[in-house]
């Protein structure tokens, strides 16, 4: 697909000066809700989330090339971030609707592409839950979604980056061995169907093939693929698409997340960066919670400037630049 000078312009803005995606993602916002319940007997409060968010953004975007942040909590953290530094912003709402089947896609009502470009994005970001597996009658609901917004970011000419989470409803638990066992064919195909020229997807947003805790030579326990099964799910997935991709974290720790990383560029995974989240801030939760702003500020200082600077040095060795792909 080729690319407009605009959005070329976007992406790079996203990107360090080697056209590697070191992005730092803070836009969760019933998943964070969740993390500083844990630490208070009272619901956490907007001011609670927006000055996390704030802190978070004042003290880390000086180290990423980019921030992904919601419009509902991350407006004041996308004022306070550090100027060089491009800017995310999400499309999706929260969560899913349990009660109805297929976990489908639902837009922030009163945004739309033109409205995060006017607040300042460079990309619009949606998450979309996917299952090659689920019943055609619900996943063309989903391919229309995603058409939709493509077309919209195509019309306000703003590159679109779309993350693909997948899952099975038949296995309840996504850290299962089980759902590690058929995990690697539900990331690639997906990979496969959304790198179509009629989704107008700019950039992937997506999962590694396996789960890592399941990786001979990774655990202790059981193991579901063999260290040259799980490269060559990584070599797969490279070769499901002609997009550039970046990996996202999924709540692993900052070890963890650092190890794969290594793993998927030796297995010949040429991703092109990062939008990385609680690996990098998840342990600054309870300290806000706990010690009060001030002493949360010190944690990301050290901590969390060791987190984001050890991927980033990981980075340098193992992304490459997303304009190889284009």
């Amino acid at each position: 697909m080729v690319k407009t000078t605009q959005k070329t312009a976007s992406i790079e803005h996203l990107s360090n000066d080697k056209g590697v995606i070191s992005a730092l993602a803070f836009d969760q916002r019933g998943a964070l809700k969740r993390m500083m319940a844990k630490h208070q007997s009272d619901e956490p409060t907007i001011e609670q989330i927006e000055q996390l968010k704030v802190l978070v953004s004042e003290e880390l975007t000086q180290y990423a090339s980019s921030i992904l942040l919601d419009p509902e909590y991350g407006l004041p953290a996308s004022e306070a971030r550090n100027k060089e530094c491009g800017l995310l912003l999400a499309y999706e709402k929260t969560g899913y609707d349990v009660n109805a089947k297929g976990r489908l896609p639902d837009c922030l009502v009163e945004w739309s592409a033109k409205r995060l470009k006017e607040q300042g994005a460079n990309a619009v970001k949606f998450l979309l839950y996917y299952d090659v597996d689920d019943a055609e009658e619900i996943n063309i609901q989903k391919k229309a979604y995603i058409e939709r917004i493509g077309s919209e970011c195509v019309a306000e000419d703003i590159p679109f980056f779309l993350e693909v989470l997948t899952y099975d409803d038949n296995i309840p638990d996504n850290s299962s061995l089980e759902f590690a066992k058929v995990k690697p064919r539900k990331v690639n195909e997906a990979m496969k169907l959304f790198s179509e020229d009629r989704f107008n997807v700019d950039v992937l947003k997506v999962e590694v093939p396996v789960n890592m805790k399941y990786v001979e030579g990774f655990t202790d326990g059981e193991v579901a693929y063999s260290k040259e099964e799980a490269a060559q799910y990584f070599k797969d997935q490279d070769a499901s698409t002609k997009l550039p991709y970046i990996y996202l974290s999924a709540g692993v720790s900052a070890e963890l997340f650092q190890e794969t990383l290594k793993f998927a560029h030796d297995a010949g995974a040429q991703f092109n960066g990062v939008l990385c989240g609680r690996a990098t801030w998840a342990g600054a939760v309870q300290v806000y919670i706990e010690k009060g702003e001030e002493a949360a500020r010190q944690w990301l200082r050290t901590t969390g400037f060791k987190n984001i600077d050890e991927l980033n040095k990981v980075l340098e060795t193992t992304a490459t630049s997303w304009k190889e792909r284009v």
